[in-house]
């Protein structure tokens, strides 16, 4: 009897290698590690610019000023909470406080987290806010000001929603404001990149993707 060809060979067992290729990736995908490789070969080359960040100052939890010069040749990302907030935003201060532990400090990355209610957080208010998620000082700034100055950053300026509930639909005394729960990436130019959802399963992938492509950029 005629012996198959080495060439014959050489494709069925190529044929072979795909089929067990594609059943490794299938059980992947289904045990939930698919999701993070298909996050890493989908990683974003070039962002693009969505807006670009005006001027502000703002008063940190350290009682310092903070402009956007201070931030210029740093990445940063923004987020807006509020300190009385009983809804989202101890959950996404937690999650921010997570990148700032999952980076080194030398990272040229900064953490912006503006307040919808000025009045009631003080820098002394959010100084001590800040120290109960471990915000390490001068690396992660808790931003408040007049109504106003907040107003032009955190709306017109990142997008970002921040509107105060009517009182009559509020349902529970810390009920005060509608807010987004995003996160922001701003560029080392004050350019925002990209926006990410801050309860997307993917975001910390998402963020350090958007990082790393801002910080390719010269």
């Amino acid at each position: 009897m005629k012996q198959p060809s080495r060439k014959l060979q050489w494709a069925v067992f190529g044929t072979l290698g795909l089929i067990f290729l594609g059943l490794v990736v299938a059980l992947a995908l289904r045990h939930g590690r698919g999701g993070r490789l298909l996050a890493r070969l989908k990683a974003p080359g070039r962002l693009p610019v969505l807006l670009t960040v005006p001027p502000f100052a703002l008063t940190n939890q350290a009682g310092a000023v903070v402009t956007l010069e201070d931030l210029r040749d740093q990445a940063w990302v923004a987020d807006i909470i509020f300190s009385r907030c009983a809804g989202p935003c101890p959950e996404m201060t937690r999650k921010m406080a997570d990148l700032q532990r999952s980076l080194p400090q030398d990272t040229p990355l900064r953490f912006v987290t503006l307040t919808t209610d000025p009045v009631y957080d003080t820098p002394a208010v959010l100084e001590a806010y800040s120290r109960r998620f471990g915000a390490q000082p001068g690396r992660w700034h808790f931003l408040t000001g007049s109504k106003k100055q907040i107003a032009d950053l955190a709306v017109r300026g990142l997008k970002l929603t921040a509107l105060e509930k009517d009182p009559a639909s509020r349902q529970n005394p810390e009920d005060l404001f509608i807010h987004s729960t995003l996160f922001v990436m701003v560029d080392r130019q004050g350019r925002v990149r990209r926006v990410i959802e801050s309860d997307d399963p993917e975001m910390k992938t998402k963020v350090f993707q958007a990082l790393d492509a801002v910080l390719r950029e010269r």
